[in-house]
């Protein structure tokens, strides 16, 4: 639970420390802020149910983990479907812009039933593992087999034990929190109690809410151990030990009997009297830093909870000497979430009929500006659990570890139970973002992974062949063949990292990647893969087809199939995208559509005929090209950088071996030209007629791989009955999804207007929204269409 505390456990709190070690830290945290952009991500996706089969839609929000306000530091998002151990089934980058951004994946007809888990990335978050990452869990439902149908386990819960602080120490009187969960992550109530080496019983406990709860006990002097047995409600006992005793150390325990009071009280062993420091921060923003004197080894202080930041706050208590050894959390549910408002203008529709609705945002009463998606989904009886709301998420379980169940009732419930089961899920899936070893450390620890503020960033790495050494400061070339020229070069690091800056890169397309021949013509080269393979541990059980829901399936899988054989040609539209067709080197010095003159047979004629600002030279039986510097009229020294299609070559021969009837543009930059860290001597780039090298055969040495770049936009298709002719048409619609929307902007001024069209369906249909304002606001908002049947 501590995750990056160091336990202090060797010896009693130090004397005095200097006067200042709570600026000290506070300017460590502040630091660490600075350096670390805290980026979470949100992904709001169309529903929680799928079909094998079916395109599942989604949004992605990127804020700051420290206000929430859209944060514009990475340009892509990495979104990944796994299974319930850990693999990848569907992988996608998906293009950010002003923070926000849009994508799809088109589910697999054969992919089996079960319990997947969404999670999306940055490329910066990787730098902090992979319980930063978003996540959520979706059901995916095979009707054509049984397939995913959970294996046996002869576990049948997990119970788990949390000291409140961090550890149990013998002689100070200790919370502990518990969790007893069955095979699908959920909640089970309990009851249990405690045995001593001796077998007698010192502590009972229950459940209190979603099978979460917490029991006072002292650890005694003279106990090694204690014994948990938990008893389920199927009668079925289950025993576990409780975490170690620790002859010395510190607890901190937190009370707050009601919602305006908080109280924070540090007990030690031994109990001498000492100065201890405690620090409460949330979200890298220090909230308060107090110096606290143990008299006898205890000390209480308390806070008033309004002092605090919104969302979720950590309590450390350090030691005089700054060693952080305990650590609690607190949360305060945000004072102000966006209004989000949506109204239809009939509460009843018929089939095929136009549904119209408002959407504004505000701050209160006041409208505001914000960035929204929208979905509209069928209900029945397998849609039955919402997808998480993105306040909920950036607040509070984005902030925890694992999964948190029925988030809206830590939001909403304000009773001392409520208070009391807030408190034992922070006791139970408490975790920090950050290890206090890294923001105290005197030299900043150096990060793996840049954001991507441009556009995607592809990573290699460059090593001796055979030995598999690094190779450090070796010049590399990374293109893409097309009829656009691109170019990127990059020096490796000292790791033989090379990494890429790719820039409108869509969809899959080859990379060619190729060392400096004149530095190194002998390393490989491998492309590294850009998705994370770190995973929390977060996975579910496999599910298999129900007997229950059996209607259910008929009902859906017929809707599918009818959907795929009459509508199933629009799920692949894609937006248009604009292009750059300016190469990476701008205007050319001079420039030749080959097809205006007359066709030579050897490009050593094209060149000497057509192209007086290069100059081919033959020197031992090997081709040279010089770049004729206009400017300062002079014959550049080296052969220039040689493009085809944008690949580099470095082989004068074979280029001049190319069958000129293959060419269709010869350009030339007539001057030197610098390139990130190369400088050539001049540039003749060649273009085929379709941009793929036209056969060229690559050195062997050049590795060329095919590599995905982010998403194309794929357009969400709905049927429009606005003509008679499309209303009486006979083509069933059957869709489940009435409505996608994944770019809504709301201004300061008025309501924006949506429209659409029932179905065939008759049922009530979900509309959720989820949005996110510039100030740092987020919100979500739901209510039920209902559609008649036809009479």
């Amino acid at each position: 639970m501590l995750s990056g505390l160091w336990l202090a456990l060797a010896g009693p709190a130090v004397a005095q420390a200097p006067a200042d070690s709570l600026d000290r830290i506070g300017r460590q945290v502040r630091r660490h802020e600075q350096r670390d952009p805290h980026e979470k991500l949100f992904l709001h996706l169309d529903r929680p149910v799928y079909l094998s089969g079916e395109t599942m839609w989604f949004s992605v929000y990127a804020a700051d983990g420290t206000t929430a306000r859209p944060l514009p530091l990475s340009s892509v998002a990495y979104v990944e479907v796994l299974d319930t151990k850990h693999q990848p089934v569907l992988q996608g980058k998906v293009a950010l812009r002003e923070a926000t951004g849009q994508g799809s994946f088109v589910l697999p007809a054969a992919l089996p039933a079960g319990r997947y888990t969404v999670r999306a990335y940055t490329s910066w978050m990787r730098n902090f593992g992979p319980d930063t990452y978003f996540h959520t869990a979706v059901t995916v439902i095979n009707t054509f087999t049984a397939s995913g149908t959970a294996a046996k386990d002869s576990a049948t819960a997990d119970v788990q034990f949390f000291p409140e602080g961090g550890n149990l120490v013998r002689g100070l009187r200790s919370r502990v929190a518990f969790k007893v969960t069955d095979k699908a992550g959920r909640g089970v109530a309990a009851t249990g109690k405690v045995l001593n080496q001796r077998g007698a019983v010192v502590a009972t406990f229950q459940t209190l809410h979603r099978g979460m709860g917490s029991f006072a006990f002292t650890p005694a002097v003279g106990t090694d151990a204690y014994t948990a047995v938990v008893l389920l409600p199927n009668g079925q006992p289950v025993t576990r030990p409780l975490p170690r005793v620790f002859d010395q150390g510190y607890v901190l325990h937190l009370e707050q009997p009601d919602p305006a009071h908080l109280t924070l009280t540090v007990s030690a062993n031994p109990a001498t009297n000492a100065t201890v420091y405690l620090l409460g921060h949330s979200r890298q923003q220090v909230a308060m830093a107090k110096r606290l004197i143990l008299v006898n080894g205890q000390g209480t202080l308390a806070v008033d909870p309004s002092t605090l930041l919104d969302g979720v706050s950590h309590f450390t208590v350090f030691t005089g000497a700054q060693q952080p050894v305990c650590e609690r959390l607190y949360f305060r549910a945000p004072q102000r979430t966006l209004a989000i408002a949506a109204r239809a203008d009939k509460p009843q529709y018929s089939a095929r009929e136009k549904v119209q609705v408002q959407v504004s945002a505000a701050d209160q009463q006041t409208p505001l500006a914000a960035n929204l998606s929208m979905a509209v989904y069928r209900l029945d009886s397998l849609n039955t659990t919402p997808l998480p709301g993105i306040d909920r998420s950036l607040w509070l379980t984005s902030e925890l570890a694992g999964t948190v169940e029925d988030p809206d009732y830590y939001f909403t419930a304000n009773s001392p139970t409520a208070l009391e089961a807030t408190d034992n899920l922070l006791l139970t899936q408490g975790w920090s973002r950050f290890k206090w070893e890294d923001v105290l450390a005197a030299t900043p620890k150096p990060m793996e992974f840049r954001p991507e503020p441009h556009g995607l960033v592809a990573r290699a790495q460059l090593a001796q062949a055979g030995s598999g050494q690094p190779r450090p400061n070796v010049t590399t070339f990374l293109a893409s063949p097309s009829l656009v020229t691109r170019l990127s070069n990059a020096r490796s690091n000292d790791r033989g990292i090379v990494q890429f800056e790719l820039a409108d890169f869509s969809g899959p397309r080859d990379l060619v990647l190729q060392a400096d021949p004149s530095q190194d013509s002998t390393s490989r080269l491998t492309l590294l893969d850009p998705f994370s393979a770190r995973y929390a541990s977060t996975a579910g059980p496999a599910v298999g087809v129900l007997p229950r829901f059996e209607r259910d399936y008929t009902r859906r899988h017929l809707q599918a199939q009818v959907q795929q054989a009459f509508a199933g040609k629009y799920r692949s539209r894609f937006a248009v995208e604009p292009v750059d067709s300016l190469p990476f080197f701008g205007r050319p010095s001079e420039s030749y559509l080959l097809d205006k003159f007359t066709r030579f047979k050897t490009m050593e004629e094209v060149m000497r005929e057509y192209v007086p600002g290069v100059l081919v030279r033959i020197s031992k039986g090997n081709y040279h090209l010089l770049v004729v510097d206009k400017v300062n009229k002079t014959v550049l020294e080296n052969n220039p950088m040689v493009l085809l299609d944008g690949v580099p070559v470095f082989n004068m021969n074979k280029i001049m071996a190319i069958n000129p009837l293959k060419i269709r543009k010869l350009e030339v930059v007539d001057s030197r030209y610098f390139h990130g860290s190369s400088m050539y001597d001049g540039i003749v780039n060649l273009s085929t007629y379709k941009g793929d090298l036209e056969g060229f055969e690559l050195d062997p040495r050049v590795l060329v791989q095919q590599y995905e770049g982010v998403q194309r936009q794929r357009e969400f298709y709905a049927p429009r009955y606005d003509t008679p002719q499309s209303t009486q048409s006979r083509l069933p619609d059957l869709r489940n999804l009435l409505y996608w929307n994944p770019a809504i902007r709301t201004t300061a001024t008025g309501v924006v207007p949506l429209e659409f069209y029932t179905g065939d369906q008759a049922g009530r249909y979900l509309v959720v929204l989820q949005g996110l304002a510039a100030n740092g606001l987020a919100g979500s908002h739901s209510f039920v269409l209902e559609v008649k049947p036809a009479l």
